[in-house]
């Protein structure tokens, strides 16, 4: 260290002068305190004591004279210093009054130029709308300085504001520099807060760009601070022993935490101010939130902390309270379900209200209220409708798959009405409907909630489902009757029917195999058992009694299955996209001509056709019960096929191939059912007409030639017994029962085939019998009794007048030669055998030769003469 020390060692005086300093001997970075006092004490001390040890007293006066002049010298020094501040403070006030007084000239400049520039501005302007009145001669050139004026003017301003853009520009720049430097030396930001403090939204806003600004400043020149390590260096260094003199402050840290009390700050405001409703402040808030991070945080506490929201949260442990009673009869199927669940009902009648009062709230509140809008209907959706949904459907699951599907259906359609009305009532753009965005996003949380339900076939997989559970059970005692049922013979008609027996076996099977399924739930095998009508303590369910009427056709069960069916249809509509439509009613046409049309229908057609073909040698008289079942099986297929044309081909018409391949099922569906009903008809006629040849070859050799002691009890008699059995048969049982099992035209043909093939058998009948006259009196009858039993059936007029022939053969047995000459006037030509509606020649001779008189001349010469 270095020391201007007045005087010498060797020299010695009698008041030796103290050591002398400068302002210098403080600069210097090495001055140390201590060895600056140790030097002054080695000083003061004379040599003699500094050489060695000595026994006079130590003398203080020395060190005392040595420290009193370095304080005088000390205090001397801080006077000089005191006024050397005091003078540099002096100018730096009379710098600041100077820059201040500068700034406020230049702002009036301003202010005059911006004054002047919009006086001319609009003297110009002026001076252009009247030089327009001037335009002749020398007024052309006028307009046209007027015009250049205006562009200079123009220019003038656009580079004024440019200008003021720049200086604003640089006073942001200066004041940014300004907060950089604050926080990187002393941690704080106190320039920022002070405007925080000021408080008022543009502050707000500025504070948050330029705390915005910073983090990305921060970033980029304090790398350190977001963890990088540059050169080794992390700017906590110790210098000369002594920590923190050259300490860099946690840039990241301290603009963080920054940004987070003002986030905080804004966000108290926003809700003090949301519960006094006051709109104004909360809209600042809202665009000052926006502009520091994008309304992500306020838009989160509006929406989160919302009494609906919260109250819900409370309630949505609850149970589904829904009484049993509503449960039975969402899960019976011949029941009208009873609409949407209380709770979910309440639930969306209550967010229609909340939606509407919030859509007001969010736009006076919200510079960009849609996405707060969107967010608040996401929330709503997401949150509370769709949990109190599940709970809905869950619980509904465990009653039956018929209540799933209803509940399902009724929640759409119910939170779809919700939905149309909301997209309607307008929310923030009442009255006006919604927004694009705003209906968008409801149509998206919509279908967003019935995804899971409805993504690929699982929608239309469980009505099939559940649609077979209830015809399988609704045909379970069908099936089991003719499950049981004694098969016809095996040949070509028992391989027809083979395909329908095991249709019956799988439909059986498929009940009793559910009923003894685990999953099945209480109430559905309850459900189950009603409509297959059976209890639930039978036992063995392949050893209940079922009796011939549970095997026979039920138009009222055709009907329950439409309709089941309808109802499904209608859900699948309203549940499905319009694209998968055509799809999903060809899956239940498919089910529908399989349940009705094969399994119930044409399995009751087989086992009509099994008895018909049964009983087409029978030796004793048929029993042709069978055929009151045909009329209930043509109903019904009339039901089913107009259902099908009327509904499901018409839902399938936007996809011509779809609805092409169902018209084709329909179309072999409905010939099956044609052939299998045309067949019946067939066999039973061949039935009867050979159990009429058999009855008919019951009659005796004599019968119309009678004896002369027969007379009396002949004449008592109106028929031979063996015409009375064929008329009772043919009118009793034959078309009876068939006018029982067809109708209208059907009912025409039939009878008219049954009539002709009759007809052809009585002609040949009579013509194999010998008749005298009194026999020819029973032929008469016989013949009367047959001609109007037949014409009791709807014939054709023309096989009417076919059968009318059979009443000129009883004539031919009684009538004298001359009459017999006069009809034989009136023959058609032909052999015998014709079924015209005359009678033939060859019939005509072949019946005159059965007369008893037949060789007499009179006749002879009638045949003669044919």
């Amino acid at each position: 260290m270095e020391r201007a020390v007045s005087g010498s060692a060797n020299s010695r005086a009698l008041f030796p002068r103290g050591p002398s300093f400068t302002v210098d001997d403080f600069s210097s970075k090495d001055f140390i305190v201590r060895d600056f006092v140790d030097s002054l004490a080695e000083t003061a001390i004379p040599a003699n004591r500094r050489s060695g040890p000595s026994s006079t007293a130590f003398d203080p006066k020395p060190l005392i004279r040595t420290f009193e002049n370095a304080l005088s010298q000390l205090g001397a020094l801080s006077e000089e210093l005191q006024e050397k501040e005091s003078e540099l403070l002096s100018q730096v006030r009379r710098a600041e009054i100077q820059h201040d007084q500068t700034l406020d000239v230049l702002g009036r400049k301003l202010d005059q130029s911006m004054a002047q520039f919009e006086a001319l501005d609009l003297s110009l302007n002026s001076a252009n709308g009247s030089t327009g009145a001037s335009r002749n001669g020398g007024g052309g050139g006028g307009g046209g300085g007027g015009d250049g004026g205006g562009n200079i003017a123009v220019q003038i301003g656009e580079k004024l504001e440019e200008l003021d853009r720049k200086r604003r520009k640089a006073q942001d720049a200066n004041f940014l520099i300004q907060c950089w430097m604050e926080v990187t030396d002393s941690g704080q930001l106190t320039s920022l807060e002070e405007i925080q403090r000021q408080g008022g939204a543009e502050n707000k806003v500025r504070c948050a760009v330029i705390a915005r600004q910073l983090m990305r400043i921060s970033q980029r020149l304090d790398p350190v601070s977001w963890g990088e390590q540059t050169n080794g260096y992390r700017g906590n260094g110790v210098t000369n022993g002594v920590a923190g003199t050259n300490r860099r402050h946690n840039t990241r840290e301290v603009l963080e935490k920054f940004s987070e009390l003002l986030e905080q700050d804004l966000l108290k405001q926003f809700n003090n101010s949301y519960r006094r409703q006051n709109f104004d402040d909360m809209m600042e808030c809202a665009k000052v939130l926006y502009d520091f991070n994008g309304g992500a945080s306020v838009i989160a506490a509006f929406v989160n902390q919302h009494q609906f929201f919260i109250d819900r949260d409370q309630l949505i442990t609850d149970e589904v309270t829904t009484d049993g009673e509503t449960w039975d009869q969402l899960a019976d199927p011949d029941s009208d379900p009873p609409g949407v669940e209380p709770s979910l009902q309440s639930l969306i009648d209550e967010v229609k209200i909340v939606m509407q009062e919030e859509s007001f709230i969010i736009k006076r509140a919200f510079p960009y209220y849609e996405t707060v809008l969107v967010k608040f209907i996401q929330r709503v959706f997401q949150q509370s409708i769709q949990q109190r949904l599940e709970m809905v459907l869950d619980k509904a699951t465990t009653v039956s798959s018929l209540a799933f599907l209803r509940s399902l259906h009724a929640s759409r359609a119910y939170i779809g009405a919700l939905v149309e009305d909301l997209k309607t009532h307008g929310l923030t753009e009442h009255p006006e409907p919604c927004s694009a965005q705003v209906s968008q996003c409801l149509d998206q949380q919509l279908e967003e909630l019935f995804v899971p339900y409805l993504i690929g076939n699982s929608y239309i997989d469980r009505e099939k489902k559940s649609l077979e559970e209830m015809y399988n059970s609704l045909l379970f005692k069908f099936s089991l009757y003719h499950s049981r049922r004694k098969k016809a013979p095996t040949g070509f008609m028992a391989a027809i029917a083979q395909q329908g027996t095991q249709l019956i076996a799988t439909a059986k099977d498929a009940y009793v195999d559910r009923l003894d399924s685990s999953d099945l739930t209480p109430t559905q095998k309850a459900m189950m058992l009603r409509v297959a009508g059976i209890r639930d303590d039978s036992g063995n369910k392949n050893d209940i009694e079922v009796t011939e009427q549970d095997g026979m056709l039920n138009v009222a069960n055709a009907k329950r299955m439409i309709i089941w069916l309808a109802e499904s249809v209608r859900r699948t509509l309203e549940m499905g996209s319009t694209s998968e439509t055509p799809k999903d009613v060809n899956i239940l046409l498919n089910l529908l001509l399989t349940s009705m049309g094969q399994v119930y229908v044409e399995t009751a057609l087989d086992a009509a056709l099994d008895q018909a073909t049964s009983q087409e040698n029978i030796k004793t008289e048929p029993d042709l019960s069978y055929l009151p079942n045909i009329r209930p099986a043509v109903t019904i297929t009339n039901l089913m096929s107009r259902f099908i044309t009327t509904v499901l081909i018409r839902l399938a018409e936007s996809n011509t191939t779809v609805r092409r391949s169902m018209e084709a099922q329909t179309k072999m569906a409905i010939e099956a059912t044609e052939k299998k009903t045309n067949a019946v008809m067939k066999s039973t006629m061949d039935v009867a007409l050979n159990w009429v040849t058999k009855t008919l070859a019951t009659q005796k050799k004599f019968d119309f030639r009678p004896k002369d002691d027969d007379l009396e009890g002949l004449v008592d008699s109106l028929q031979t017994p063996t015409c009375q059995a064929i008329c009772t048969f043919l009118s009793a049982k034959v078309a009876a029962l068939a006018a029982q099992a067809v109708d209208g035209h059907n009912l025409e043909v039939f009878s008219s085939e049954l009539a002709l093939a009759v007809h052809r058998l009585l002609f040949e009948h009579f013509k194999r019998f010998p008749v005298n006259a009194t026999g020819g009196l029973m032929v008469t009858k016989d013949i009367a009794k047959y001609v109007s039993t037949v014409k009791e059936w709807p014939l054709t007029k023309e096989v009417e007048q076919i059968v009318e022939v059979l009443t000129e053969i009883g004539y031919l047995f009684i009538i004298g030669p001359e009459a017999l000459r006069e009809r034989s006037r009136n023959l058609a030509s032909g052999g015998p055998g014709g079924l015209g509606k005359k009678l033939q020649k060859g019939d005509f001779k072949a019946f005159v030769q059965k007369r008893e008189d037949a060789s007499t001349v009179g006749v002879q010469s009638v045949l003669a003469g044919l």
